[in-house]
């Protein structure tokens, strides 16, 4: 933990004016913007990438710009340099919302009171990249998002607040960072409430780091589909890739067809159990079912390279899916 011998930096005064850098990237960086903005708080500046968009086409650096904040290139936080310019502007708090730049640690330090991250995930279980795909794959029924202080170790710091809520059925990953997004928020106003009484009376809490667990860039087998594994894992895995409208980090899961890859993107559970060996394929109606360990899954889409198309003029009955092995071997999955 990062402490400053700085006499300054224990004490705000009771409502006072905090002076805010916000960096952030996407939906989640826009909507904080928009919820900061009513604050007497000064945002000094706003800092994002300039090429990251929205699927609207929006981007924090261009919604900055409209509502008239200074904005500065995301990248710099990486600099230790940095941390000069965040001194000379008195900044107060460093919030950081869904950015992916890694802030060195004379950056982090460099704020009157503190650095924070709003983190799409509960402490310290979910800690790493993806992790609202990781919750749904690993079946979850509950979520969360943190609002931590920010070290050196990523999603590593003391926890100010933290908000759970359900993760249902029919969540994806956007439905899920939404959910996130929208309980977070309040506890980022709750944080600089506190702030701008007395930097102590922030509740820092620190982790259970016996209980952390972290998640990389890797994909649960390396994305391929094993037909002999439960309906339910099988369905939670391709609804963990389902980013729709945006590129999914996960791809899509991958099995084969008489030779031929495909990609599974949208499947249903049927709750029907099935005698049918692993990757068996009927047709009920409209309906193209498969089976798995142990029951039968509709396949709603699939695609063959970048192409969608539609499972019926692919599949027929009596055919039998294979697993998509991955090349090269396999990526371990966190326990």
């Amino acid at each position: 933990m990062h402490r400053s011998t700085s006499r300054n930096r224990d004490h705000v005064t009771r409502n006072s004016r905090l002076n805010l850098l916000l960096i952030g990237e996407e939906s989640a960086g826009i909507q904080a913007l928009r919820a900061l903005a009513p604050r007497a708080d000064r945002i000094v500046a706003v800092m994002a990438s300039r090429s990251r968009r929205f699927a609207t086409g929006a981007s924090l650096w261009t919604v900055a710009r409209c509502l008239g904040y200074q904005t500065w290139p995301a990248e710099l936080v990486k600099d230790p340099s940095f941390a000069d310019r965040i001194a000379a502007e008195n900044i107060d708090v460093i919030l950081n919302v869904h950015s992916l730049h890694l802030i060195d640690l004379k950056v982090l330090t460099a704020p009157r009171i503190g650095s924070f991250n709003m983190h799409p995930g509960p402490l310290p279980g979910y800690a790493g990249l993806n992790t609202v795909s990781w919750a749904i794959y690993r079946g979850e029924t509950s979520y969360g998002v943190t609002i931590h202080e920010m070290t050196g170790e990523i999603d590593g710091g003391r926890i100010a607040f933290q908000a759970r809520f359900p993760l249902e059925d029919q969540d994806t990953p956007m439905s899920l960072t939404t959910k996130c997004i929208r309980a977070g928020i309040p506890d980022l106003w709750r944080l600089l409430d506190t702030a701008a009484t007395h930097r102590k009376a922030i509740p820092l809490v620190r982790q259970d780091l016996t209980k952390r667990r972290y998640f990389g860039r890797q994909v649960p087998h390396d994305g391929a589909i094993f037909w002999d594994r439960p309906a339910q894992e099988i369905a939670n895995f391709v609804r963990a890739c389902d980013y729709h409208p945006f590129t999914s980090p996960w791809g899509h899961p991958r099995a084969r067809a008489g030779g031929r890859e495909i990609l599974v993107t949208k499947v249903s559970r049927t709750g029907e159990k099935c005698p049918a060996p692993p990757g068996s394929v009927v047709l009920r109606g409209n309906d193209v079912r498969v089976a798995c360990a142990d029951e039968w899954i509709v396949i709603h889409r699939i695609r063959t390279g970048q192409r969608p198309i539609d499972p019926t003029l692919l599949l027929r009955a009596g055919d039998r899916l294979e697993d998509g092995f991955p090349p090269g071997g396999f990526a371990p999955i966190p326990a």
